[in-house]
């Protein structure tokens, strides 16, 4: 089975300091939805791997977080794309949870859940959170300059191994780039 792993906010959709709230704030990233398409064609399943902290502060509750995704799954079908699981974290940075991203609780239970191990994985993200627990995994780091990622890039520290692209279109034809034929 071919898996890859996207953080939500940043990598599919745009992002915002102020959270994405409802579904009318959801505004795909221009590309993406399309590279999910590509994706699922070539036979990946496409999982998101999410922190959900407005959950946690109030900001919104567990239904509107549904109908978010139901716009995201909604938006994704009219192009022909298919997110197969949305994992979430709703707890603040406070509550000192493992399923919070940087640590690797959340990547963990994708790896349980569809029983695989995620050495090598794409894990596809805009933040230095989202790729530190899968270099911590052995999954493949993959930054994207979308969202908060070129802030992320010129921070430096990136983990061992981050493969860096301008989005997730760019992402997406680089794993789907056919392997070069050697000739003896």
């Amino acid at each position: 089975m071919k898996l890859i792993i996207l953080d939500r906010d940043g990598v599919i959709n745009m992002d915002s300091d102020q959270f994405i709230k409802n579904p009318a704030e959801w505004q795909a990233i221009p590309g993406s939805l399309a590279a999910i398409a590509r994706l699922n064609q070539a036979d990946y399943r496409v999982v998101v791997a999410t922190n959900q902290s407005g959950v946690g502060r109030g900001l919104f509750d567990m239904p509107t977080l549904n109908a978010i995704h139901d716009k995201m799954h909604k938006e994704c079908a009219l192009v022909g794309a298919r997110i197969d699981a949305v994992f979430f974290c709703p707890h603040t940075a406070e509550a000192h949870c493992r399923c919070r991203k940087p640590k690797p609780g959340m990547l963990e239970e994708i790896a349980a859940r569809y029983n695989i191990n995620l050495a090598g994985v794409p894990v596809v993200g805009d933040s230095l959170r989202d790729l530190l627990p899968a270099a911590e995994l052995g999954a493949s780091p993959y930054l994207v300059l979308t969202g908060k990622g070129a802030v992320t890039q010129a921070a430096g520290g990136l983990p061992e191994r981050t493969q860096v692209f301008d989005d997730l279109a760019a992402v997406a034809a680089a794993l789907l780039r056919p392997a070069t034929l050697k000739q003896d």
